[in-house]
């Protein structure tokens, strides 16, 4: 179970002092100089609350992961069959986990019809020209039957690989019958653990193997005399096994009735299939923001209080009045205010496809000094709390992904702070596939700014814009650069251009 992510002073101090300084006028030197001495004493009692509860939730979790494990090792019918089930959902011949007995697991898969395969293979006439030829019904028998011995391995390898308690599977195949079209059981048997996991499947023939190496196994396609398959499908009889028995006897047989049935069991599992990004899941290790601490902190009795260090809260600061955005062109740069180095929020919307959301916490030559600089969704946070993810959520009609970033509290060899999107790697797609793409990019005074960049079909990740350290009139600043430009090859180019090792 992964930790919390590390916090450190710097930060705490930037969220008090984002907080005490808002809706304070850079003319307003003595309440500035007040709220800055009250954020210093309050940044350590932050700190400690917050690792405290952090804390506290990694325990938490760390043990419900560790009851999670031991049900799963013991066997645990719900537990077994949820997991199993859950990775059975992408398979191409959906399985269906049905019970526990012991350390035997009881699975249902759905084979392909015989019927839906094609009829006709590629081949060569004698002069040597492409052409169809029809497949005898041996041959489309042979095809359907190594078909459902890749599809009985792959289930029975993937169902040792996530129940580690599980010593043997009992699995019984059922598809629609050519003769009379209705639902049968066409292989039925126990395979162990020992016997999947010894042999090599590499080969198409291999699938066969599935047939000898299992125990009490029956098989509706049978051997002839003379030593070849035979090319009709007979259904198993089921009698002696009076569950498989009644799954039939009481299933229904009628695809696309509305109601859950056998028929439709591929087309109901596969309806399932997990997606990351559809459905994120919650964050365990929120950061409360200083405020929301703050407000809990004074509720509580002094020696409630976390931290034990209460403090007197100063005047509420006035909210920060929302001008519009200013819009950024390709390569405009500008100054930021003295209140983003304290707090930056950040937030990509998009719309069209997925992407996700990256920074780069870099050098002055634009390169991380560890891969710890590298913040996405496998690493939401870095130095110490003060560049965060805070993740993706749908606002009809687009998707919007946040991060905070506070430069005060960067140490100091980070110069750069490279703002990134890639495109989801699994989907294949570009940038071009976005839709309304738009950074925006706000601080605690209530100024903002947004850039629109080129959704060019040519890349597949790029740099929106980039934070970097200044000098201007003998004083150190943060300035902010649109840039919009990006790499064909994707997250992996964008990484390693920025320093980080990709495996």
């Amino acid at each position: 179970m992964p930790g919390p992510p590390q916090l450190g002073l710097a930060w705490a101090l930037a969220e008090a002092q984002a907080h005490h300084l808002a809706g304070l006028g850079i003319f307003a030197r003595a309440e500035r100089a007040a709220a800055k001495q009250r954020a210093l004493a309050d940044a350590p009692a932050y700190l400690a609350a917050e690792e405290a509860r952090l804390h506290s939730v990694h325990q938490r979790l760390v043990a419900e992961a560790d009851q999670w494990w031991r049900r799963l090792l013991g066997n645990d019918e719900e537990t077994v069959c949820e997991v199993v089930n859950y990775a059975f959902s992408d398979n191409p011949a959906a399985g269906c986990a049905v019970g526990v007995d012991g350390s035997v697991l009881s699975v249902v898969m759905r084979q392909q019809d015989i019927d839906s395969l094609p009829d006709q293979m590629p081949g060569l006439t004698p002069g040597g020209r492409p052409t169809l030829k029809k497949l005898t019904k041996r041959d489309r028998t042979l095809w359907w039957l190594t078909s459902m011995g890749s599809n009985v391995v792959a289930t029975l390898k993937e169902a040792f690989a996530v129940a580690p308690g599980v010593s043997a599977v009992d699995l019984a195949v059922l598809t629609r019958l050519p003769d009379t079209q209705r639902l049968g059981f066409v292989v039925y048997g126990r395979w162990t653990r020992q016997a999947v996991e010894a042999g090599p499947w590499r080969e198409a023939n291999d699938a066969l193997r599935f047939l000898d190496i299992g125990q009490d196994v029956a098989c509706a396609v049978t051997t002839t005399a003379s030593g070849n398959l035979s090319s009709t499908i007979k259904p198993l009889d089921t009698s002696r096994l009076p569950g498989l028995q009644s799954l039939l006897d009481h299933a229904q047989d009628d695809p696309g009735s509305g109601d859950a049935t056998l028929a439709d069991l591929d087309g109901d599992l596969s309806a399932n299939v997990p997606d990351a990004h559809s459905a994120p899941p919650p964050d365990h290790y929120r950061i409360r923001p200083f405020a929301e601490w703050q407000s809990q902190a004074t509720s509580l009795p002094p020696s409630m209080a976390p931290g034990h260090m209460p403090t007197m809260p100063g005047p509420a600061p006035a909210r920060p009045s929302h001008a519009p955005a200013t819009v950024l062109a390709p390569g405009q740069n500008l100054v930021l205010p003295e209140e983003a180095r304290h707090g930056m929020h950040i937030a990509f919307s998009f719309a069209g496809a997925d992407a996700d959301l990256t920074l780069f916490l870099t050098d002055a030559g634009g390169r991380v000094t560890c891969d710890e600089d590298f913040v996405f969704y496998n690493q939401p946070s870095a130095a110490e709390g003060a560049a965060r993810l805070l993740g993706k959520q749908a606002e009809a009609p687009y998707t919007v992904e946040r991060a905070e970033l506070h430069p005060a509290a960067l140490p100091r060899h980070i110069e750069r702070v490279a703002i990134a999107v890639n495109m989801d790697v699994a989907s294949g797609l570009t940038c071009g596939a976005l839709a309304h793409a738009a950074l925006h990019v706000a601080c605690a005074s209530g100024a903002a700014w947004s850039f629109q960049p080129p959704t060019d079909p040519g890349i597949r990740a790029m740099v929106v814009a980039e934070l970097y350290r200044h000098t201007a009139g003998g004083q150190p600043v943060w300035k902010l650069r649109a840039v919009g430009q990006g790499w064909a090859d994707g997250l992996d180019g964008l990484a390693r251009a920025h320093g980080v090792d990709i495996v």
